[in-house]
């Protein structure tokens, strides 16, 4: 059975972004992360071992989480994190990998901006859009989008922070996904704790 997720989203209202420069830390974010009542986290491809830290974070999450790959290009690299144990797919941009990630049961968050590229996205098969980067245009934005596209579950990533959060969800959409905000340097080795005490701040604004 394909899973939700864009249901899943939708009741956490948060996604976690992992890009770092260090597997094991990456490894440790993620961890804690879930720890922390996270419960969705995404690993960048582009993050150093990144298959090695999905398959470490998805032996050791709590039942109820989700582990994804994020920055996922190819059909190539969707047959490797599918193969890493990832449950589901999220990319930058309306790319090759969306159909091939549909064609293998994993769901997909795909990268769009334009009117035209959430459309397509939504067309190839994407079950939400990742709206990418949403500070180019902020809540006022996100909302104009939604207009003409009220059915698509658009999740607001890039410069997402504590203070532009709410605007977010009450413009519409159904969870915001966090990167540097959120995690830090820890994904490449910085301060654990206070990784903890942030992510404890974003799990409360999305409860």
């Amino acid at each position: 059975m394909t899973l939700d997720l864009t249901a899943e989203l939708a009741a956490t209202r948060l996604l976690a972004v992992i890009r770092g420069t260090d597997t094991a830390a990456a490894v440790a974010t993620g961890t804690a992360l879930l720890a922390e009542g996270v419960r969705v986290v995404e690993v960048a491809l582009t993050t150093p071992g990144a298959l090695d830290a999905i398959e470490a974070i998805r032996a050791a999450a709590p039942a109820g989480s989700l582990v994804g790959a994020g920055t996922v290009l190819t059909p190539a690299a969707v047959a490797d994190v599918a193969a890493a144990g990832a449950q589901f797919v999220v990319t930058p941009a309306v790319v090759d990998s969306i159909p091939e990630a549909v064609r293998r049961g994993l769901p997909v968050a795909a990268g769009a901006l334009t009117p035209t590229e959430a459309y397509a996205a939504v067309r190839a098969g994407a079950a939400a859009v990742k709206l990418f980067p949403a500070s180019v245009g902020g809540p006022a934005y996100l909302k104009a989008l939604r207009d003409p596209f009220p059915d698509i579950p658009f999740v607001a990533v890039g410069g997402v922070g504590l203070a532009e959060l709410p605007g977010y969800l009450a413009a519409g959409a159904i969870a915001v996904g966090v990167g540097g905000p959120l995690v830090g340097d820890a994904a490449s080795g910085g301060d654990l704790d206070a990784l903890r005490e942030r992510a404890r701040a974003y799990v409360a604004a999305t409860s």
